[in-house]
């Protein structure tokens, strides 16, 4: 029986409310550390985790079973928080 292989290398960006400068130094790691643990429930694992005060660059391998829109949606809603 063939098997299908897929992977789907995806590079996010998105910025903060307003683009201010909401992300210390000092916050930064814990929360790239809890995006990424968001990404590893969603089964897409976070490749890489960077940014500067008032955006955040992400790259995923993003899971064949979830569309992008459906992935972005408790990304954003919940590192907002």
């Amino acid at each position: 029986m063939a098997q299908t292989l897929t992977r789907i290398l995806v590079h996010l960006v998105f910025s903060t409310k307003d683009r201010r400068n909401l992300i210390t130094a000092a916050f930064e790691p814990e929360l790239h550390a809890y995006m990424s643990g968001i990404c590893r429930n969603l089964e897409s694992p976070s490749l890489a985790i960077g940014g500067i005060e008032n955006h955040v660059h992400l790259l995923v391998s993003l899971s064949k079973n979830i569309a992008l829109s459906y992935f972005l949606m408790p990304l954003k809603k919940d590192s907002s928080k």
